[in-house]
């Protein structure tokens, strides 16, 4: 990709992420990497993984979640992936994109021998029709928001304009051109975000609504293919697609996915070589700490408490700020960090991640830049408590706290329960863990009081947090409000996006209006302690996007 004026700047401000590789190198890398292993490839090529929640959908336009990324980063594919350091190369996309002088169009070649599972070849079209529906209204695209900055796109997901209007052109069947209205720095790391991923508008259409409901209501492109998901069970395969453009690349038969929500379920299942990799947290994460199949993995991921101000039309007690305060001051992040999860999380100071993005001329890390919010202060906590019973004429407040039901986010919300009421006399809290796609409904539906929330990194950008809570953000599930906030983000993403000195310090005010609001309170930074067995190889641990990629896993003999 040519670095303009423009983008050089963003660059070297999500330098460590966003640093693009050619396809033939990736590929040549890949081939000379299989041709040396050949002779140690395991027989039986069928890998065994764990999930701790079930899948919500199986449609690009309507996921949210990191269990449908990554599926969808297996059985799809779109312009661009992640590599093994999660930076984006050329997948479907032939050769780098071109892009104009000024960073208003991008044309992208196609691979000529693509195809999808039914037959049809994948074409320019393919993802005309995918960009369209994603931005039309009547979708209800939770991300459709990522594609503001493509001609008109903003005005077709306002109703004002037509979705045949956005600035996507299929040039034939093999190049794909895009118009933007402004220049959007990170747009080549979209490219290997599921949402911008293709779709067969033949085959969409003919299933309407039953569209990714089920595995047999799928289409697939990508490495593997689907199976044994009705849209609510708890498991799922994929199997080697024979059909893929770069299938000599795949080495992986067949991955068989539970979802089990028990560590000591999933570890007995290990032990008797029926999973080939487990999460931990807790004592499980200190027992194995030094074996040999023990790693960690960081993640470019925040999880924090949502406050929900609204419910059914009224103001909630939580959209009182000295409320919000008392709470996210309440307990102990690094005890929460070190002994209850135990896996390598860490203490998280603010909204934006350790590790994500850096001053483009400093190249100081923007957590650090920022510094930290909403620190452990019991003291304060109770004095903010004292002011929020006053300011809510109220002697005591009862809250309930959503959570997903699995081990990991019950033993969470036990310790947050006990460490709020033990700090705030008074203030009583009731725990609901439910299905992770329960919690979504919920929350989208702002049918909660307080949740344990959280984000992962779509791409390498501090955007990509602080936008999630602008007044209009799709995925503002709390009714946070704050007019300078909202401008701040806005002029980082319009006026200032070709300036990235203003651009960052916009960045910075906003994440700091929002947490000194309590907008959001702040847990961990999310690490994931895991086993897995020492003859698995190539697994790729995306920091941002899909969490995983499969394509190039293999499963290596043993003596």
């Amino acid at each position: 990709m040519k670095k303009k004026w423009w983008y050089a700047g963003a660059v070297l401000l999500t330098a460590s992420l966003l640093t693009a590789c050619g396809n033939n190198e990736d590929t040549d890398a890949s081939e000379s990497s299989k041709g040396s292993k050949d002779s140690k490839l395991a027989d039986e090529q069928v890998l065994n993984l764990v999930e701790i929640a079930e899948l919500p959908t199986g449609d690009t336009a309507l996921a949210t979640d990191t269990v449908s990324f990554t599926v969808f980063n297996q059985i799809n594919e779109g312009l661009y992936r992640l590599d093994k350091d999660s930076q984006p190369i050329p997948a479907l996309a032939s050769e780098e994109a071109k892009v104009s002088e000024d960073g208003l169009e991008y044309t992208f070649k196609l691979q000529k021998d693509a195809k999808w599972s039914n037959g049809d070849a994948v074409t320019a079209q393919d993802f005309v029709y995918a960009w369209q529906r994603i931005v039309d209204p009547d979708t209800a695209a939770p991300y459709s928001y990522l594609f503001d900055g493509i001609k008109n796109a903003a005005a077709i997901m306002e109703g004002e304009e037509d979705k045949e209007t956005l600035g996507v052109e299929a040039v034939g069947d093999n190049e794909f051109k895009v118009t933007m209205e402004k220049p959007v720095p990170y747009f080549i790391s979209l490219m290997a975000f599921p949402t911008f991923f293709p779709q067969n508008q033949a085959f969409v259409e003919e299933q309407a609504s039953k569209y990714g409901t089920s595995a047999e209501t799928m289409i697939f492109n990508g490495p593997f293919t689907f199976s044994d998901w009705d849209g609510t069970n708890l498991n799922w395969s994929y199997e080697k697609n024979e059909d893929y453009w770069d299938v000599e690349n795949v080495i992986l038969d067949e991955i068989n996915v539970q979802v089990i929500k028990e560590t000591a379920t999933a570890l007995n299942l290990y032990d008797s070589g029926q999973l080939d990799r487990v999460n931990l947290t807790g004592e499980f994460a200190k027992q194995f700490q030094g074996n040999d199949d023990y790693v960690v993995e960081t993640e470019a991921r925040s999880s924090y408490l949502q406050f929900n101000q609204e419910k059914n039309g009224e103001k909630t007690p939580l959209a009182n700020e000295s409320l919000r305060k008392a709470i996210a001051t309440s307990f102990d992040q690094e005890l929460l960090a070190d002994e209850i999860l135990a896996n390598g999380s860490q203490v998280l100071g603010g909204l934006v991640p350790a590790d994500l993005a850096a001053n483009p001329n400093s190249q100081k890390d923007f957590r650090e830049e920022s510094g930290d919010y909403l620190t452990y202060d019991k003291d304060l906590a109770l004095e903010n408590w004292e002011k929020a019973k006053s300011e809510l004429g109220v002697d005591m407040v009862e809250l309930e706290l959503l959570g997903d039901d699995d081990e990991s986010n019950k033993k969470i919300a036990a310790y947050m329960k006990d460490q709020i009421e033990t700090s705030l006399p008074g203030l009583k809290i009731k725990v609901k863990n439910v299905p992770f796609k329960v919690r979504l409904e919920l929350q989208t539906k702002q049918n909660y009081d307080f949740a344990l929330g959280g984000w992962g990194a779509d791409f390498a950008d501090p955007v990509n947090f602080i936008d999630l809570l602008t007044t209009e953000s799709p995925y503002n599930r709390s009714s946070y409000s704050n007019a300078e906030f909202d401008k701040l983000v806005e002029l980082s993403k319009g006026e200032n996006a070709t300036d990235v000195d203003a651009r960052w310090k916009n960045l910075l005010d906003a994440e700091k209006i929002l947490l000194e609001e309590a907008g959001v309170a702040p847990l961990f930074q999310r690490a994931a302690a895991t086993l897995q067995k020492t003859n698995v190889k190539d697994i790729y641990n995306h920091q941002v996007g899909a969490k995983y990629t499969y394509k190039n896993a293999y499963i290596e003999a043993t003596e």
